[in-house]
């Protein structure tokens, strides 16, 4: 995701693995952003909220201070975030929500992924002229790349099923928020103004993000009274007061027939999204993964999402190695690249949307798959790359080819990790998929769309899982991540960042369990994302202190970056840790995309 604080990585931080100096793209050209008083990192008792928000971070804290628990302050930060983060989630989206139940310890997760209306159609990504396969661009800014939106939906069941609180009370605050306004920086300037060509093509968007014609100012206060109304609304009449009536009709109307200005340049295909699809809508209820890992329980998202089996694949593989820090830093990196190549080889060729493909979820979590997959891994060199998928029905080290889909998947995407004092906890990753999502606003209702259908392979194949079909979840790479040990939670963990998301929620748990860092030093260090690719894009601080640990293994290193954004930084996480005495850290990132906020109920001193 790309969030308002300012794009910024990671800048001298001294970490007990090492001394580390960053500096981004945006500390080159001068940007700044607005120090967090209340910081990254918390200490102490009592629960503990930590996303990449200030303002989200702290109404989460106020409902846990004031009897709600973790799900109720999930649902009120994300709500929160919908106002300060509108380029990156809101009600226009959709996301994954896990949850831990402290008393049974029973974890539930729900899928809120938005789905294909039903009148897609193999070709709904090819322009009708050609009968070819519109540019990536086109497809961007269209009503023909919005899913029906699960965000609200999530909300209310993980109010209903988990939370103390009605959804009118844990939507309250960020209504307020929307009303009273927050505070622009530089960088929700600058994010607008590298949108400002798709904001201008469709009137609403323009009147709300662009008044005047330019982006608000730094340091005046941005208010949203229509989506404050948006959130009265579905407070007033619950979750219906989205899916029918006016305002299903509204996003319907949007979505076939965008209303964009007259002097625009971009072609902005319509979409077929009905209002029978926003009333047919409705969240998943499912398992979640679960692999062990070192004596911890890791529990992830299950498909539609990738992000269960492809974090969950690569520990089952690193299980077979002793990975350390010191003499063994170079070949723990090189092995965690090597198992982080072969799952997204399997995601890419087993993973989409259960409801229509037959995904093997047991075989591609079993131990004895990655031990499969792990003796195709050299200890000592770096494998040519792409990696062929793993067979499933075959033991030994056989593979299979498999064409590797071109990676659309958008970094534009927020998380939020809570815990109470209950034990309950909650991971949550929410998204609207491109900074900005479609960049169309639903006219008089605050917020924008989401443009998720362009997460489905756009070019079509019937033998492809992530194929586009009526009523089907895209495949993601969210994961949100709960993981337990001795029957108590250890760690909330997730990130925004697109398929860099896998790599980060791994990497990070590999630096805590594995490499001796705290859990403030997990998340600022350095990154690098293997994902099947013949080099591995990493942060510059990365290539800079581990190339030379890297090098006797082959492994080519380039600096990160995207086809999105010149960010150098590599996910955005938000995570928090208990320890055996119920102590909480909260552990945002001090310095990627201008930081995180964690807050804890009962601060204490650093232990």
């Amino acid at each position: 995701m790309l969030v308002r604080r300012s794009i910024a990585a990671l800048s001298a931080l001294t970490l007990a693995a090492g001394a580390v100096a960053l500096q981004s793209p945006a500390q080159a050209r001068g940007d700044h952003h607005r120090p967090s008083p209340s910081g990254p990192t918390a200490y102490g008792s009592g629960g503990a909220v930590a996303s990449v928000d200030r303002d989200a971070s702290r109404v989460g804290l106020a409902v846990l201070k004031s009897g709600g628990n973790a799900a109720d302050a999930a649902v009120a930060t994300a709500a929160a975030l919908g106002v300060t983060e509108p380029y990156s989630a809101g009600v226009g989206g959709g996301g994954y929500f896990v949850f831990r139940d402290g008393r049974t310890g029973k974890v539930t997760t729900i899928d809120g992924r938005e789905t294909a209306p039903a009148g897609v159609t193999p070709t709904t990504f090819y322009d009708p002229a050609t009968n070819q396969p519109r540019p990536f661009a086109d497809l961007v800014s269209s009503g023909v790349s919005v899913g029906v939106p699960g965000t609200v939906a999530t909300w209310a069941k993980a109010t209903r099923l988990f939370g103390k609180r009605s959804l009118a009370r844990n939507l309250a605050p960020a209504r307020r928020l929307a009303a009273r306004g927050f505070t622009v920086d530089q960088t929700f300037r600058s994010q607008t103004l590298d949108n400002a060509q798709r904001f201008a093509a469709f009137p609403d968007t323009a009147e709300l993000f662009l008044p005047g014609g330019d982006a608000p100012a730094v340091g005046t206060r941005f208010r949203n009274p229509d989506l404050a109304r948006t959130y009265a609304l579905i407070a007033r009449r619950g979750p219906q007061a989205f899916y029918r009536g006016a305002l299903a009709e509204d996003i319907a109307q949007t979505v076939q027939n965008p209303p964009k200005a007259a002097d625009t340049t971009l072609p902005v295909p319509p979409g077929s999204m009905s209002t029978r699809d926003l009333a047919r809508y409705s969240v998943r209820l499912q398992k979640p993964t679960k692999v062990t890992y070192r004596g911890h329980e890791v529990y992830g998202m299950a498909p539609s999402s990738s992000g269960g089996i492809a974090v969950g694949e690569a520990l089952n593989i690193l299980e077979n190695h002793r990975l350390g820090g010191g003499a063994r830093t170079g070949q723990s990196l090189h092995l965690y690249l090597e198992a982080s190549a072969r799952a997204f080889a399997d995601r890419n060729a087993y993973v989409g949307d259960p409801a229509f493909v037959d995904v093997p979820t047991r075989t591609l979590l079993s131990q004895g798959f990655a031990d499969a997959r792990d003796c195709t891994i050299d200890p000592q060199r770096a494998s040519e790359r792409p990696v062929a998928a793993g067979a499933l029905d075959a033991t030994g080290c056989a593979t299979v080819a498999h064409e590797e889909p071109r990676d659309t998947e958008n970094i534009s995407t927020t998380h939020l990790s809570v815990v109470d004092r209950w034990g309950n906890a909650v991971a949550y990753t929410l998204t609207i998929e491109q900074t900005g999502g479609s960049g169309i606003t639903v006219p008089g209702r605050g917020f924008l769309l989401n443009n998720e259908l362009t997460d489905f392979n756009t070019v079509y194949n019937a033998a492809d899982a992530n194929r586009i079909e009526p009523g089907k979840r895209p495949r993601s790479s969210m994961s949100p991540t709960i993981v337990t040990r001795n029957g108590k939670v250890r760690f909330v963990v997730g990130s925004p960042g697109g398929a860099t998301i896998i790599t980060t929620v791994l990497q990070i748990l590999i630096n805590r369990i594995d490499l001796g860092m705290t859990l403030p030093q997990a998340v600022a260090a350095p990154r690098a994302s293997q994902r099947n690719a013949a080099t591995t894009p990493a942060e510059p601080a990365f290539i800079e202190q581990y190339a030379d640990d890297l090098a006797p293994f082959g492994q080519r290193l380039v600096p990160s970056g995207d086809t999105f954004t010149s960010a150098a930084e590599i996910g955005a996480a938000a995570t928090i840790e208990v320890d055996r005495r119920g102590r909480m850290i909260a552990a945002a990132e001090p310095q990627r995309r201008g930081g995180g906020t964690g807050l804890v109920v009962r601060p204490s001193k650093r232990p």
